[in-house]
């Protein structure tokens, strides 16, 4: 009796040890479930010491709280993992098979619900333990800790089948494959892919599944009625376990239908949210605070470490090589081990050439939420980016209606004048410069630079480059080779939302110096030395 005791004792306190081991090692996204698993460990070791010492009716309580907290322990399992995604079929046919074993058990199997010494409730529980064990493998077939749970699972039926009909220390060790393979199964590093968490998947509602878990939740009361009809209730522990059981899967699959309601919900009046702060938008720090406001409605506060959008992508945001190519977004490790980072690139193909750059929605937290949140992210990241292209276009379009306006001013005008950019390409310039320089219309994409003589185009960069207004004397080259020379005026307007540049305003001051400065570049070689030098000492003060 007491060598008996003590085998439990140390079966179940290995088992127990090395759960909690595991979970230490491993450190799971949902630790609940195993949790529960070391407690039903526990559990089944009390009463198996309780069993030795002779206490029958202890042994069977104890036993009975160990099926709750295994269904419970594996229902956890099923949820958000990366196994199991939409668990609300599994939970139907597991309801439909908890009846069906009942209504076979009484009045198929025997009268008494009993086929010897077996108990019935044990049957039916270790039944459905199976089943659930069974899907979990189903999900992937290369998951030794699912195989391990599994293989105990099938320890535990077959001793409650055979060690009633025939004890002895063949079917006693069933149990203990149970106590070993439980303890297993969390040791392996493959325990972690159980509880990983995976974007829901929602299947369409369909009036037979209804129907099907009415039938099932209605089971247990009929053959509780059939059975008082008959004058003796004989199958009440088994019914009222039975009714248990099938009651606790029909309010999981309830919870959960209300709980994918409720976030379908929130995720809808987030985003709608979040669309009309992004339509109202008419900045780029405007459309960051709609987006947080958005991440912050979306997920959990506490579940979100950190909300970028990010200009460009740094080395570090772009997605693995292994990867492959890049979708609408893809994770990337982060500092803790229990979050992830989630890159929604604000690029979107038809409208590439408004943003080149592209830029990202970078959100670091709980990985558990983040995927939960995955899709509903992938669509503020898009509204983000028709934000961001809208807005990139209007400035775009007002700086075109910027120009033409300046067109229709000055078209007829004798000024001249130059709009660039903030790399010195010429966005516009007077019909007065191009008469100046001898050409009809400059190219498209010509820059300041090669307007001006080169020996003048490091001292006109440098000018231009620097912050504030100005003014510049330089030479410019003519279409002949010849030169002219101005005075060019710059009004530094890059701050300005509509020009975004430098406007320059040139004045021809060739007529003002001596003839032999108007081609200040010519070699003359062949003149008297006394020239060149009264021409070196004009060319440098000339200005």
């Amino acid at each position: 009796m007491f060598w008996g005791a003590l085998e439990w004792i140390l079966l179940g306190s290995g088992g127990v040890g090395a759960i909690i081991y595991g979970v230490r090692r491993h450190r799971p996204a949902r630790k609940a479930p195993w949790w529960l698993l070391a407690a039903s460990l526990a559990v089944l070791a009390v009463g198996d010491v309780c069993y030795s010492y002779g206490q029958r009716d202890l042994a069977d309580a104890f036993y009975l709280f160990m099926f709750g907290l295994v269904v419970v322990c594996l229902m956890q399992f099923t949820r958000g993992g990366a196994l199991l995604v939409d668990r609300a079929r599994l939970i139907d046919l597991l309801a439909f098979a908890c009846s069906t074993l009942l209504i076979v058990w009484v009045f198929v199997i025997g009268p008494n619900g009993r086929l010897g010494d077996v108990s019935a409730a044990d049957v039916i529980g270790d039944v459905l333990l199976l089943c659930v064990a069974g899907r979990l493998v189903a999900g992937d077939r290369r998951n030794v800790a699912a195989w391990l749970l599994l293989t105990g699972a099938t320890g535990m039926l077959a001793g409650d089948i055979g060690y009633p009909l025939a004890e002895g220390p063949l079917t006693e060790s069933t149990y203990v494959l149970l106590y070993v393979c439980w303890g297993l199964s969390a040791l392996h590093p493959s325990m972690i892919r159980l509880t990983e968490p995976a974007p829901s998947r929602h299947s369409p509602w369909k009036f037979r599944w209804s129907v099907l878990l009415a039938a099932s939740a209605g089971g247990p009361p009929t053959v509780l009625l059939i059975e008082a009809l008959q004058g003796q209730v004989v199958d009440g522990v088994v019914i009222a376990v039975t009714a248990a059981v099938t009651l606790l899967l029909t309010i999981t699959r309830l919870a959960d239908s209300i709980r994918q309601h409720s976030q379908a919900l929130t995720r809808e009046q987030g985003l709608r949210t979040a669309t009309a702060a992004l339509v109202a938008a008419a900045d780029r720090p405007s459309v960051d605070a709609a987006v947080r406001a958005a991440v912050s409605q979306l997920l959990p506060p506490h579940g979100v470490r950190r909300v970028a959008l990010a200009d460009e992508l740094s080395p570090a945001d772009l997605p693995p090589a292994s990867a492959g190519p890049a979708g609408r977004s893809w994770w990337l490790p982060a500092t803790e081990p229990d979050d992830r980072t989630l890159v929604c690139p604000l690029r979107l193909e038809p409208l590439d050439v408004v943003r080149p750059s592209g830029g990202a929605l970078i959100i670091t937290g709980r990985r558990e939420d983040l995927i939960v949140g995955h899709d509903a992210l992938e669509v503020l990241a898009g509204q983000a980016a028709l934000a961001l292209d809208r807005i990139t276009l209007v400035e775009a379009v007002g700086r075109r209606d910027s120009d033409l306006y300046l067109r229709a001013v000055i078209r007829n005008t004798a000024e001249m004048m130059v709009v660039i950019d903030v790399d010195q390409r010429v966005r516009y310039s007077s019909p007065a410069l191009r008469e100046l320089i001898g050409q009809d219309e400059l190219p498209p994409l010509i820059t300041l630079d090669e307007l001006v003589h080169p020996d003048d185009r490091p001292m006109v960069r440098n000018a231009l480059r620097s912050l504030g207004d100005g003014t510049v004397h330089c030479a410019l080259q003519r279409a002949d080779l010849t030169q002219v020379l101005v005075e060019m005026t710059y009004r530094d307007l890059r701050d300005d939302r509509l020009v975004q540049g430098l406007v320059l305003t040139l004045r021809d001051i060739t007529r003002n110096h001596d003839p032999a400065e108007q081609h200040p570049y010519a070699e003359h070689s062949g003149e008297m030395p006394a020239w060149v030098n009264r021409r070196s000492a004009q060319q440098r003060f000339r200005f």
